[in-house]
C-alpha cells in the first residue's frame, strides 16, 4: 500500500517493454546520456515510475543490451517499471509527443506480472562495404568463417577472448556485411572487433555507420 494524499492505495506494479530505434545525431550520445534523456521524456509524459530504494532513488529501468557510441539501433529495448496502470496504446499516446529526435518508438507492450527481465541471446549488426573494397571482404570473411578459433586481446585483461566462438554467422551480401554475435555473461566481442579481424576498422571513419539491426531476446 501507499500513502497519497492521506489515503492509502494498492501497490502498482507494472512492468513494459519499449522497442525503439535510436538514429541520426543521437548515435552519437552515449548510454548514460541516453538514460537521462529517457528519463526527462517520461517526466514531460507525466507518467509515475518505480523508483529504487535508498538514499538516491532512480526510475527502475533498465537496457539489456547498451549500445556503443557512433552505433545506429534500428530495434534497441528498454524495460521499466510503472507506478500506475496503462495501456500500450495509452503510453504511446503520451510518450510520443515528448520525443526527441532520433529516437522513434517501435511497439509498447504490457508485460504479464512476474514476467523475468530481458536476455539477450544475440544482437545482429550491418554495415555498408564499398564496390572496390568487397572482392578482399568475401576472401577474409570465409578464412574467419572456417577457422575454428580468433582470438582477440582487450587492454587491461590477461585472458583472451574468441571472436570466432561468437560469431554465429558473417557474410557480405548487396554490399552489405552482416554479423551475428551470439551474447553470454562473459566478456563478448563487439562488431567493431570484428571489423578489425576483417581489416576494416577504416570504414566508420569513411562514413560507413554501423547499424545494430537487431536485439534478439532469448525466448
Amino acid at each position: 500500500m501507499t500513502a497519497v494524499a492521506g489515503k492509502f492505495e494498492p501497490m502498482v506494479r507494472q512492468r513494459v517493454r519499449i522497442r525503439f530505434s535510436k538514429q541520426g545525431d543521437l548515435r552519437l550520445i552515449g548510454h548514460r546520456d541516453l538514460v537521462r534523456t529517457m528519463e526527462r521524456m517520461f517526466r514531460r509524459a507525466a507518467l509515475r515510475l518505480r523508483m529504487s530504494q535508498g538514499f538516491h532513488p532512480k526510475p527502475l529501468m533498465s537496457f539489456p543490451a547498451a549500445l556503443a557510441v557512433g552505433i545506429e539501433g534500428l530495434d534497441e529495448i528498454m524495460e521499466l517499471e510503472l507506478a500506475e496502470h496503462c495501456t500500450a496504446e495509452q503510453l504511446h499516446a503520451r510518450l510520443t509527443p515528448c520525443g526527441v529526435s532520433g529516437l522513434i518508438f517501435q511497439s509498447i507492450e504490457v508485460l504479464p506480472e512476474g514476467t523475468k527481465k530481458s536476455q539477450v541471446r544475440s544482437l545482429v549488426y550491418r554495415v555498408p562495404v564499398p564496390a572496390e573494397r568487397r572482392r578482399e571482404v568475401v576472401d577474409r570473411v570465409a578464412r574467419l568463417m572456417q577457422s575454428r578459433s580468433h582470438l582477440i586481446q582487450r587492454p587491461g585483461r590477461t585472458a583472451s577472448i574468441d571472436l570466432r566462438g561468437a560469431l554465429e554467422e558473417l557474410t557480405l551480401r548487396d554490399g552489405i556485411l552482416s554479423m551475428r554475435l551470439r551474447v553470454s555473461r562473459q566478456a563478448d566481442p563487439g562488431p567493431r572487433d570484428v571489423l578489425a579481424a576483417l581489416e576494416l576498422t577504416d570504414l566508420e571513419q569513411e562514413g560507413n555507420s554501423l547499424t545494430r539491426a537487431t536485439v534478439e531476446l532469448q525466448s
